[in-house]
């Protein structure tokens, strides 16, 4: 069965709705929650994006039994990937084990605030690659020293771990970084139903794994505006995709990539409206592809309650069945 998991927006949501809606995930049954770990929303309009660790850490304290897990932190700029291991081990001790570290090589969107530029793809991922090697050992617990071609280690020691070793989940789009989780991970994080990604990830190693994806979908009892809110706060999923939007510097950008998308080309990758049977279809997809762990995204923040309670009297009993 598919488990199905709810996601915190942390670029449409304030700090303390996010916390309220984890512990509302929890009571009405979702499987897991992921946050986003983000510095800038995708487009104005959705006008958000607080610092998603002192969430987590709230909302560790407002639930007891959902699994949670960052959807995805980027390790390799705004963050080094020693922190990233302090930050991680501090989240699994203060969840009692229930905490995942999805990662990701991120986008000049939220990247390029440090001021250091942002560098080509392929100089991405061999950075990507070495700071989860470094994560990877700091999490046994021993002194690490550490002089990499990006990344310098001093002696760093991690004194607060779980007992249970935080996983890691990789995003991958393609063959490269397939194997790269199959081989670093114990999880793999895909956004859209890519089949063939997950082969590739099978294929080097990764099978019995767990495989993330994540739905947006935009509910409500009017079908033409849960569309026209799609397009207003989610048009930018739909410039291009992953080549364009690691690239794009800044909301601003995004809104310009995304001056000729319609309402109709939104709505076809996100369900509008109150049709169960769309969401079940669009998840099946993924379940098709080999997806182990879904994430549903409601688009608008302030459309979270309703949306609460649909899901609980009708789309997860509906997606239970997959």
């Amino acid at each position: 069965m598919v488990q199905i998991g709810y996601t915190l927006m942390s670029e449409q949501t304030p700090a303390r709705e996010l916390v309220d809606y984890a512990a509302a995930a929890e009571r009405i049954g979702f499987d897991y929650a992921v946050i986003s770990d983000h510095y800038f929303p995708w487009v104005e309009e959705m006008g958000h994006s607080p610092y998603c660790w002192s969430v987590l850490g709230a909302v560790a304290q407002v639930t007891e039994r959902i699994p949670l897990m960052t959807y995805v932190t980027c390790p390799i700029m705004r963050y080094h990937p020693a922190v990233v291991a302090q930050k991680a081990a501090t989240m699994g001790v203060l969840s009692q084990g229930r905490f995942t570290l999805g990662l990701g090589a991120g986008e000049n969107l939220n990247e390029h605030v440090i001021g250091e530029g942002w560098p080509p793809v392929d100089t991405r991922h061999r950075m990507f690659a070495e700071a989860v090697r470094i994560i990877r050992e700091l999490f046994g617990g021993d002194y690490v020293t550490y002089q990499g071609e990006f990344f310098d280690v001093d002696s760093a020691k991690l004194y607060d771990l779980p007992d249970r070793q935080v996983p890691i989940g990789i995003a991958a789009s393609g063959g490269q970084s397939a194997a790269l989780a199959a081989e670093l991970a114990d999880a793999l994080v895909i956004n859209e139903p890519m089949p063939k990604v997950v082969e590739q990830f099978n294929a080097a190693g990764g099978r019995g794994k767990p495989v993330y994806g994540q739905l947006a979908l935009s509910y409500g009892t009017d079908a033409e505006a849960a569309e026209q809110r799609a397009h207003e706060l989610w048009r930018w999923s739909a410039v291009g995709g992953w080549k364009v939007m690691a690239e794009l510097p800044g909301p601003v950008n995004f809104a310009a990539a995304a001056t000729t998308v319609r309402p109709d080309d939104v709505a076809e990758s996100v369900p509008c409206g109150d049709d169960v049977d769309a969401v079940v279809r669009s998840v099946k997809k993924f379940a098709d592809a080999g997806f182990t762990h879904v994430a549903l995204v409601q688009v608008g923040h302030d459309q979270q309650e309703p949306f609460f309670d649909w899901a609980e009297k009708e789309l997860l009993p509906a997606l239970r069945s997959l």
